[in-house]
């Protein structure tokens, strides 16, 4: 009975920690793994009147419908593609504004946080009508602008070819202040010894940067790298609907998995389909995070997630 009794200690010392999370642990369970069970739907004929368990089993013909259309490559390219610049100049740029917050004083970090921190919280319909205000061929700002500069407007809705660009502007000025907090906070937790110490070698602040803070920030680094790999099959819908405004004339460029599945889902309703693309974004993401974290293992142990 000792170890009852030593369980019921640990219980009694740790049970506020518990309710405290007990409500996002019930928001996981219910959003991530219950619906795990609709997984079966991807190798269904799903039938609204049979139901999910009575729809007859069709093995891999929906993973064969999918890879067989004419758009699996281009969706998959795009969803890879955009989501590995997300990443990598995200990234890059969220560590250079850590930085520079760094070298501020209190009161103006403040002020920059807000204006850093204020676009995180809009949602991508507002950002979809900003950027519509900016590139409207008509009337938009830039347009304007590029009148004003005696040049040739340009129709931003009808050439693919700027939207790449678009996109990851538009997503930094949207994220990069978020994760540049997270950057500036773990800058703020490094022992001032060790600026001290470089200062007394002679390092500048430049140097300082370069030798102190950005090896210090390198296991933070690669843990949001390996999450962000983790998801890179999931693109943010947001961003990739509201934001090019579903424009046809986009699609060989904005078009990504999750787009494509709500489209097919909103034209034909086909459940089974949505659900074959909503497993293989899963496999795949899994497989890649695995691959990254064991990369990182085998260079730096201390670094890796499992």
């Amino acid at each position: 009975m000792g170890w009852l009794w030593r369980e019921m200690r640990q219980w009694n010392r740790h049970k506020a920690l518990f309710f405290i999370s007990l409500p996002a642990l019930i928001f996981v369970f219910v959003f991530s793994y219950l619906p795990m069970f609709g997984t079966v739907l991807a190798f269904k004929d799903f039938n609204y009147a049979k139901g999910i368990w009575g729809s007859d089993w069709i093995g891999f013909k929906n993973f064969e419908f999918f890879f067989s259309s004419q758009d699996a490559f281009r969706v998959t390219r795009n969803t890879i593609l955009l989501n590995a610049a997300f990443i990598v100049i995200g990234l890059a740029a969220s560590i250079v504004v850590g930085l520079l917050l760094a070298e501020l004083g209190r009161r103006a970090v403040k002020f920059f946080q807000t204006i850093l921190f204020f676009p995180y919280f809009l949602s991508w319909v507002v950002v979809g009508y900003l950027t519509y205000i900016l590139l409207n061929p008509s009337h938009g700002t830039v347009n304007k602008v590029l009148e004003w500069m005696n040049l040739q407007p340009v129709d931003w809705y009808a050439d693919a070819k700027y939207w790449p660009a678009i996109l990851i502007l538009t997503y930094l000025w949207k994220n990069v202040g978020y994760t540049a907090i997270i950057f500036y906070t773990g800058l703020m937790s490094i022992d001032q010894t060790y600026y001290e110490a470089a200062s007394i070698d002679g390092a500048s602040r430049f140097q300082q940067m370069l030798r102190v803070s950005l090896p210090l920030l390198v296991p933070m680094v690669l843990l949001l790298f390996m999450l962000n790999v983790g998801k890179i099959f999931y693109s943010d819908f947001g961003l990739f609907y509201f934001v090019p405004r579903d424009v046809g004339t986009l699609y060989p460029v904005t078009d990504v998995i999750d787009t494509y599945v709500y489209r097919s889902l909103r034209v034909v309703g086909d459940l089974g389909m949505a659900s074959a693309a909503g497993l293989y974004q899963s496999v795949v993401g899994l497989a890649l995070l695995l691959v990254t974290n064991g990369l990182v293992k085998k260079f730096n142990k201390e670094s890796a997630m499992l």
